[in-house]
């Protein structure tokens, strides 16, 4: 990440950003997609940047989220794995189809899922 044009890791903006998205992900469920990637956009991280971040900080938010929620006994690992492993053939296919798309097709797919999402929880 030594090229001109990458975002500086300024530490206190990343970690409001960090304490933001695991509230919010905690509270609501939505930490990395929602909240993660829109924020390390607008610190200038580039879309693909901004995604590959976004999901190595959701294995450790997740790790910790597992955990608590373990102790109030609100967790189902065996439901946890029937959706995470599989979740493992949906994240390759998915960074490979990325890696192919251009950013701009990236950025606007993503303002529509959030649209979508938004509209779907309003109705």
């Amino acid at each position: 990440m030594s090229s001109a044009g990458s975002p500086r890791a300024q530490p206190l903006p990343l970690v409001a950003i960090g304490v933001l998205g695991g509230f919010l992900g905690a509270l609501f469920g939505v930490g990395g997609g929602i909240v993660l990637v829109p924020l390390l956009v607008a610190r200038r991280f580039p879309a693909r940047m901004a995604s590959a971040t976004s999901l190595a900080a959701i294995l450790v938010t997740s790790i910790a989220g597992s955990i608590t929620y373990g102790f109030h006994d609100d967790l189902k690992p065996g439901a946890a794995a029937m959706v995470g492993v599989p979740a493992v053939i949906g994240v390759i296919a998915g960074t490979a189809l990325q890696q192919r798309l251009p950013v701009r097709a990236l950025t606007y797919g993503f303002a529509c899922i959030l649209v979508a999402v938004g509209i779907r929880l309003l109705l």
